[in-house]
């Protein structure tokens, strides 16, 4: 274990074989700044930041020792499996908490690394204010995201499509394994090899299942219920992922990665508002599919280690991934009905949501609003639709609703399921454009509005209006590495 002032660390990753990363040091950077730091999570991390010249020397200077490492692995990007790695990002050790719970401390953006490809290794500023917001968005919406600790200005102009400041983001993870890390240690290393990696993340992330009789085949179930159980919130709030490859996606059950994100506005389950996702795959409706397809890749690199007869492992994996459909279908009904103050996941009441889904995508609705506007608050009055169509939906609602439970109830569960206010597209673009010429006004009122999504207040009010359809109609999200 390493300590200093700020940091517990450990580097239990680095007990796997080597061909699972490459020790790493970080670029050196001509005029690097803190630019944000999040003093809540450092608070909950038991982290103790003195000032931020000290913060900045500690993370690239101090930290930049031979213990610091990048990741390999690969993934399907878009369908396509290629090998990869952590070609601008090194983790720089494993903090441990005074309650024992290990956190990978992560700088994306810090300069090349072995698996860079021949890129720069390097990342935007505006890439990484996009991520950071995003993130602990996320994190209050209450759902399992990294947490962004630290921002970074470099000091340098780096070259895109256009030249951009460049950034480094502190990333925080309860682990960086994923689907890819499994997927290259099926594909190119040892059984031994890949046997490591899958005990070493039972130990790490699930020691409970060491208990079960296949703990490979029990790996595969639990990683595969967290993601149901993730993606299921992602419909919750509208969010969009927008470049779920198999190495974007994490076996600790947290959302990460955001590049080209976005939450949708009037509901679509066709919408894509990524620049590479040219055929929709990882368009707001999709990803239920996508979250399946992935599973099953990770169900493949771990069929050497479930039975030793191949068949017989195939058998028993499958056996797994047929139960996503029905495990799928019960946590979203189960949520949908949650938004609309139902507690019952009663298949006879699955019409209400379909026909509500209907509505909103024939009549253009706003995908937040419309479920807020069921709750009747003043504070929303002016959000309710008042057409024949949402009315006669509403008759029906309110005769199921008074069958199962009082409104109190129904509002109350409404409440804890519908925020009031989500990242909405022109604003993030805005206060992100603006915080990269130095002005962070709008980004911390956006920081600090979007830490109590679900509080009816009146300063949500400037916060939850959609964006204007000219600017949904060209708005496009960009990976910004």
């Amino acid at each position: 274990m390493q300590t200093n002032n700020m940091f517990n660390f450990e580097y239990s990753y680095l007990s796997l074989p080597n061909q699972f990363y490459s020790l790493t040091k970080t670029n050196i950077f001509p005029k690097p700044k803190v630019v944000l730091i999040n003093k809540k999570l450092c608070d909950s991390l038991n982290i103790s930041i003195s000032n931020k010249e000290d913060l900045t020397r500690l993370i690239l200077v101090k930290n930049n020792r031979n213990s610091s490492f990048s990741q390999a692995y690969a993934g399907h990007q878009f369908g396509h499996f290629t090998r990869l790695g952590d070609g601008r990002a090194i983790i720089l050790g494993e903090h441990l908490t005074n309650d024992k719970q290990r956190f990978d401390v992560q700088l994306k953006g810090s300069g090349k690394t072995p698996y860079s490809r021949g890129g720069d290794g390097k990342a935007t500023l505006k890439s990484m204010l996009r991520e950071y917001l995003i993130s602990e968005a996320m994190h209050y919406l209450n759902i399992p995201s990294s947490r962004s600790l630290t921002l970074l200005k470099t000091g340098e102009q780096i070259k895109r499509e256009n030249i951009e400041k460049g950034g480094i983001l502190t990333r925080i993870m309860k682990s960086h394994i994923r689907v890819g890390t499994f997927e290259y240690a099926s594909y190119y290393c040892s059984k031994d090899n890949l046997k490591s990696l899958t005990y070493y993340t039972i130990n790490r992330l699930f020691p409970e299942i060491n208990e079960y009789k296949n703990p490979p085949l029990a790996l595969l179930n639990r990683v595969m219920k967290d993601q149901i159980d993730l993606v299921v919130n992602w419909m919750r709030v509208g969010f969009i992922h927008g470049v779920m490859n198999t190495d974007n996606t994490s076996i600790s059950g947290e959302t990460f990665d955001y590049g080209p994100c976005a939450f949708i506005n009037v509901y679509n389950p066709e919408k894509s508002y990524s620049s590479i996702d040219y055929n929709n795959r990882y368009s707001f409706g999709n990803q239920p599919k996508i979250i399946k397809w992935n599973i099953s890749r990770f169900a493949e690199a771990l069929l050497p280690l479930i039975h030793q007869n191949r068949k017989k492992s195939i058998e028993l994996a499958q056996s797994v991934v047929d139960d996503f459909d029905d495990l799928w279908k019960t946590k979203f009904y189960g949520m949908m009905l949650n938004k609309i103050g139902i507690q019952y996941n009663d298949l006879q009441l699955h019409p209400l949501i379909d026909d509500l889904l209907d509505y909103m995508q024939k009549f253009n609705k706003d995908y937040n609003n419309t479920f807020l506007s069921l709750s009747e608050d003043d504070f929303l009055k002016n959000t309710i639709p008042n057409d024949n169509t949402f009315i006669s939906w509403q008759r029906k609602w309110k005769k199921n609703l008074n069958n199962l439970s009082n409104f109190s109830e129904a509002n109350c569960l409404m409440r804890k399921n519908n925020p009031v206010v989500i990242p909405r597209n022109h604003l993030v673009e805005k206060a992100i454009e603006e915080a990269n010429t130095g002005d962070f006004s709008l980004f911390y009122k956006l920081l600090n509005i979007l830490s109590h999504p679900y509080k009816y207040s009146s300063n949500a009010v400037n916060f939850m209006e959609p964006s204007s359809s000219d600017f949904e109609k060209n708005f496009q999200t960009y990976c910004g590495t």
